[in-house]
């Protein structure tokens, strides 16, 4: 880093369940891991966005990723697509809000002695204008490093009144604005007040100040959640990359958004000496909050309509139709999203799309798996898709990722049979290791000890066929395994 240049920490939350965009996003592999535009996800996305901001007088430092243990290895795998790799990945040990979990970030930020200008921003948004954004950014950097608190407000088109507003004041010569207060979600009249104003803006959740910045506001303010998330910083855990918190010690922080815990109070008590200032961005931005903004995103036929996947649409308007494992026809539609997935299809008005989150609860109360896994379940070593199953019996596609391993392991109540399809397989087989290639196949008796490794370079692909009284995933026995699991 040359002497005048900034350093910058970008930091991206990758937690939350994305429940309104079911079936598509689930529990397990939530929005922020997927694809809804172009070819890279929206957690991608937002990494090379902020990787962009590097150039003369910044210097943008590996990101530090704050999530959970779920998606540890999706993150890295993730980010391994894109060339990028995480300074930390902060594992949050339960759900406590955005506050705690910038905390923890700028503590890690710090810990080193270091006082990096942090730029936060969720992992599951949008935005259209990559150069626009940027530049925005840029500025608001810039007056992060006097010691500002700087949120990017975006410039809203329509009398939105599902986002929290900021109402600004004055500019100085940059565009950069003063915030005046906060605003809770409006109703109509008033968002088309905001809206005529000109001097309101939607809060997009994204902002920079120096590490230590946040930790002194934070101290102020709400110095219950500073001080318990110090006390579960202090006793973390590190492994590799992964920096775990105390997990007894951060359960009692306080769970408190980053608006409440801080924002809103710095332009209500001034005298605390938190300025905030806002950057505006009009960059076509969005939150991707539900089904009808993905439609709004995305590019329309002259009827309206928009489709991903392979999907025929005829006589319809104002329709969404997302195909992702086969043909999905629509006809006579209007104002409706049709998702279609392996093992779920979701059919709803347009303008309802925010209750889809009662559907996963409705999953979650029935104990249904289809409100967190998809059919095709992702692992550290690979995934399986299990592609048939009926009494005494279930068939697996299963991928193992170059030189991965499952664990060593048993069951107590069925019998696998595995059949190669491409690659190579190293197959522990209670006494015996076999390599087995294409065509090849071996029988795993019913209380054997064994276990699956991809020796190769590319990746190893087998069908396996379980049989059994019981084919649950929970009757797994490990012995030994690489990611830390014992069940």
């Amino acid at each position: 880093m040359t002497q005048s240049a900034l350093s910058v920490l970008p930091v991206i939350m990758a937690g939350g369940s994305g429940t309104r965009l079911w079936p598509l996003s689930r529990a397990l592999y939530p929005k922020q891991f997927l694809i809804l535009s172009g070819n890279q996800s929206l957690f991608q996305q937002a990494h090379l966005r902020l990787q962009a901001l590097a150039g003369e007088g910044v210097e943008v430092g590996k990101p530090c990723i704050v999530g959970n243990e779920e998606h540890r290895f999706l993150v890295l795998d993730q980010l391994r697509e894109v060339k990028g790799e995480p300074a930390s990945l902060l594992l949050e040990p339960a759900g406590r809000n955005t506050a705690p979990a910038v905390t923890l970030a700028a503590l890690q930020a710090t810990a080193d002695g270091a006082d990096p200008i942090l730029v936060v921003t969720p992992a599951d948004q949008t935005v259209v204008d990559a150069a626009a954004y940027t530049a925005a950014l840029r500025k608001a950097v810039s007056a992060a490093a006097l010691g500002d608190i700087v949120i990017l407000g975006i410039t809203p088109d329509k009398p939105e009144t599902g986002f929290g507003y900021i109402r600004t004041s004055g500019a100085d010569a940059q565009g950069v604005r003063d915030v005046a207060a906060f605003v809770e979600k409006p109703n109509l009249e008033k968002a088309q007040a905001y809206l005529a104003d000109g001097g309101y803006f939607w809060n997009s959740g994204m902002f920079v100040m120096r590490a230590s910045r946040w930790l002194a506001a934070l101290g102020h303010f709400r110095p219950d959640i500073a001080e318990v998330t110090k006390a579960s910083f202090a006793v973390r855990t590190t492994d590799a990359q992964f920096v775990r918190p105390g997990k007894e010690e951060f359960k009692a922080v306080p769970s408190e958004s980053v608006d409440y815990a801080v924002m809103e109070q710095c332009p209500a008590k001034p005298d605390a000496g938190f300025k905030v200032r806002m950057v505006p961005l009009d960059a076509g931005w969005s939150d991707l909050g539900a089904w009808d903004a993905v439609w709004q995103v995305s590019e329309h036929d002259a009827a309206g309509n928009a489709s991903q996947g392979d999907a025929l649409i005829e006589d319809s308007r104002n329709t969404l139709v997302h195909a992702n494992s086969r043909l999905v026809a629509a006809v006579g539609l209007d104002n409706v999203v049709v998702v279609e997935t392996p093992d779920a299809v979701l059919v709803a008005d347009r303008s309802r799309s925010q209750d889809v989150k009662k559907i996963v609860a409705s999953l979650d109360k029935a104990s249904r798996t289809e409100g967190s896994l998809h059919r095709r379940v992702h692992r550290p070593w690979g995934w399986y898709d299990s592609i048939d199953m009926g009494p005494r019996f279930q068939v697996k596609r299963i991928m193992v990722k170059p030189k991965a391993s499952l664990s060593l392991q048993m069951h107590h109540h069925r019998a696998e049979h595995w059949i190669v399809v491409s690659g190579t397989a190293e197959v522990t087989n209670g006494d015996q290791v076999l390599m087995l290639s294409e065509n090849q196949s071996t029988y795993i008796p019913l209380g054997t000890v064994h276990r699956l490794v991809n020796p190769g370079a590319i990746p190893l692909e087998i069908i396996e066929v379980q049989s059994g009284s019981y084919l649950g995933e929970d009757d797994i026995v490990r012995f030994q395994d690489n990611y830390g699991r014992s069940a």
